[in-house]
């Protein structure tokens, strides 16, 4: 679909890039040039990620352990990337989510999810624009959000209040940073399935399937799909594309809002105490 040079000479950070969709993206990014940057909490599983990806792709990859939500150990991380050679692009990437009736929530529940989605992706982006603007470059910011951030979606309360933020703050500073050579855009995905979040979020078959087929193409996404869509959004040639967020779901949110509210007619009360998170210390 692309020349093999899309994105030479640009370095990108993609942040929660050790696994899932962000390990897809970050290989794509690679087989079309770029450099690559990839954070994480989890320093074995980007040391793990970025052998892989210089093994298959022969690309230059750096990792920095740091959670997104401490402002302190993102500017760290981001003064260090910038010393070396600047960023051109930052995708937020990073999310946590989880199934749960919003009435059970705990604070420290609601906490971990807008710290990770909603605090981390303006403490990356605000990093990484100042200095942008500082140094009169140019940077592009992809967030990836979900379609029910403009709808709300039941039993995932935390994660749609945060990322209705971060669309709130793509389309926020596309009008104030556009002008002066830093553009955003999102993408919202519909399912495609990666371990950690499918064991979360339909932890049973019959939901899994349902939840992946109820698009009117009747399958889920291919992480490659949504990895070409990234590399487009972050090219030189969609230069015009500004405060955009492209769904990519097969077009299931035209069939109906909230991507989790089919939940309420496949859920025991058995099972919803089985999905409640463990407290721990």
């Amino acid at each position: 679909m692309f020349q093999s040079d899309l994105l030479a000479g640009k370095r990108i950070l993609i942040t929660g890039g050790g696994s899932g969709l962000g390990k897809a993206m970050g290989r794509r990014f690679l087989e079309l040039g770029a450099a690559l940057a990839i954070c994480g909490r989890r320093q074995e599983v980007l040391e793990a990620t970025a052998a892989e990806h210089r093994a298959a792709t022969g690309g230059e990859v750096v990792t920095s352990g740091c959670d997104v939500r401490d402002v302190d150990a993102v500017e760290a991380m981001i003064e260090q990337l910038f010393a070396e050679r600047p960023l051109d692009a930052l995708v937020n990437n990073a999310a946590g989510n989880f199934l749960c009736r919003s009435e059970e929530l705990s604070p420290r529940a609601v906490d971990a999810v807008l710290g990770i989605v909603l605090k981390g992706s303006a403490n990356c982006t605000l990093a990484c624009g100042r200095r942008w603007l500082a140094e009169g470059r140019p940077g592009t910011v992809l967030s990836i959000t979900t379609t029910y951030a403009w709808t709300g979606s039941a039993y995932v309360l935390p994660s749609a209040m945060a990322k209705a933020g971060v669309l709130a703050m793509t389309q926020s500073l596309a009008v104030e940073w556009g002008g002066r050579g830093i553009r955003l855009n999102a993408i919202a995905p519909g399912p495609f399935p990666t371990q950690g979040a499918w064991e979360r979020l339909v932890p049973k078959p019959e939901l899994a399937h349902h939840f992946e087929t109820r698009n009117p193409l009747g399958r889920p996404g291919a992480h490659r799909e949504l990895a070409d869509l990234a590399a487009f959004l972050l090219a030189d040639g969609s230069a015009y594309v500004n405060g955009e967020v492209v769904t990519i779901d097969g077009g299931g949110w035209l069939q109906g809002a909230g991507s989790f509210s089919f939940l309420r007619d496949m859920l025991s009360e058995a099972d919803w105490q089985a999905l409640k998170p463990r407290k721990t210390g």
